[in-house]
């Protein structure tokens, strides 16, 4: 399992990252959310090695995590770190970038493994397109790829799916992550989005100008939200009574005290997200159809 002690990191005078203790078992998925500059992905970086720890541990199993000051070439063979900015070489082909670090000495072995990860990223079409053709979202795709080939006991996602387009990210993310349950992979991914983690992540680790918000399932994390920083993470949401309450949990009924002016209707697919005013304070909710501006309407909170 990984394990985090104690552990506080900074760049200059300011602190980063500030934790005490965290663990996560084998075959799990951590997802690290918060927002820009909350420490998400230096937190990615300490847990590859990529910096020194002035105070604090972490573990891998029985080995220690230690930075550059101790290690001549940062990272460990038993993990993978795929960043925001991957690198690759640009001339040489799909199918040989993934079976870079594969061995040779059995050619068929090494290949069929090649064909299951293109299958896996939704790359097979492109397994002899060089690199330099491809656009983002399929080098984000390789890069994934290549960093899984020699399965690793842990992988460290930095916004996996930042550069795909959505066409294929919802087939991808179902893929991968089933991929790494199966093959019991424990993974860490930091994500801004909710759709990267949600329904796939284990546990849910919420960080706020580097400290831990909170941390817990995401079912529990959604329907507690202790923060409004976390109840956005799931989406539109509103105070009311110093309570958060979801734009869902808001309806539209004939008769009640809770009245409210529409202001705009906007279309979301199978629902339309209504801008109101109550007590002259905005409030969105949902509602299965456009609301004319301007008409008045009776609300009930559904908790």
């Amino acid at each position: 399992m990984l394990q985090i002690k104690d552990i506080s990191f900074s760049y200059n005078v300011n602190k980063v990252i500030e934790l005490n203790s965290l663990q996560v078992n084998l075959g799990k998925t951590l997802a690290v959310i918060g927002e820009s500059g909350s420490g998400k992905s230096t937190l990615l970086k300490l847990i590859y090695g990529q910096y020194d720890l002035p105070k604090g541990e972490i573990f891998w199993k029985d080995t220690q995590i230690l930075g550059p000051a101790f290690n001549l070439v940062i990272g460990y063979d038993f993990m993978k770190y795929v960043a925001q900015e991957f690198e690759l070489m640009p001339y040489i082909t799909v199918q040989e970038t993934i079976g870079q670090y594969l061995s040779s000495f059995y050619k068929e072995k090494k290949q069929k493994r090649i064909e299951e990860l293109l299958k896996i990223v939704e790359l097979t079409n492109f397994s002899q397109t060089k690199i330099q053709f491809l656009s983002g979202g399929q080098k984000q795709r390789v890069a994934l790829a290549k960093a899984l080939a020699k399965e690793p006991e842990i992988l460290l996602l930095d916004e996996p799916f930042s550069h795909i387009d959505n066409f294929k990210k919802q087939s991808l993310r179902r893929s991968l992550f089933s991929y790494l349950k199966q093959k019991k992979i424990t993974s860490i991914v930091a994500t801004h989005d909710k759709d990267d983690v949600l329904g796939f992540a284990d546990n849910m680790l919420v960080l706020h100008k580097g400290k831990q918000l909170d941390y817990n399932t995401p079912q529990d994390l959604y329907h507690n939200p202790k923060h409004p920083l976390i109840a956005s993470f799931f989406g539109e949401y509103n105070i009311i009574d110093n309570k958060i309450v979801y734009a869902h949990q808001i309806k539209v009924i004939d008769k009640s005290e809770l009245k409210a002016k529409v202001k705009n209707s906007y279309f979301k697919g199978h629902y339309f997200l209504i801008e109101a005013e109550l007590d002259e304070e905005k409030i969105v909710f949902t509602s299965e159809y456009k609301l004319d501006n301007e008409r008045s309407v009776n609300l009930k909170i559904k908790t």
